[in-house]
């Protein structure tokens, strides 16, 4: 159906009713037109998340590897003035504090970037908006 533009000083020659037709695909456009803005918004950002993943993965396995090696040295060289069994408590515990500390860092890392459709939600309420007759909208 071919849709045609109000005149230049606002009227709309279409009767009210081949209005209130046009409406159903005047959403269904829009619906597509949101659901595509949210499949490009969230491919980005896991595209980015998982890059970040891995390379995460990979600094964790390698780290265990390092983290066996310097347990092992802390443990030999606290031996020398305590017995091997308090060496390795107390290697332990220092293990442990630095765990809870960095934990505390991730949890909000993790809570100031969701990977939530922000940009998609802010269309979506600048449509009902728009539907509301509120806000900036235009008719091009």
């Amino acid at each position: 159906m071919a849709s045609r533009k109000p005149d230049i000083d606002g009227d709309d020659p279409r009767s009210l009713f081949a209005l209130l037709r046009e409406l159903p695909s005047l959403f269904l456009e829009l619906g597509r037109a949101e659901f595509e803005r949210f499949k490009r918004e969230m491919t980005r950002k896991l595209k980015r998340v998982s890059a970040g993943a891995l390379l995460s993965v990979t600094v964790l396995m390698l780290g265990s590897f390092l983290l066996g090696t310097l347990v092992l040295a802390a443990v030999y060289g606290l031996h020398e003035f305590m017995p091997v069994w308090a060496a390795a408590l107390t290697v332990a515990g220092i293990i442990l504090v630095v765990m809870i500390v960095l934990s505390i860092i991730a949890v909000n890392l993790f809570k100031r970037n969701t990977p939530l459709p922000s940009e998609t939600f802010d269309s979506l309420i600048e449509d009902a908006n728009a539907l509301k007759g509120q806000g900036h909208y235009d008719f091009d």
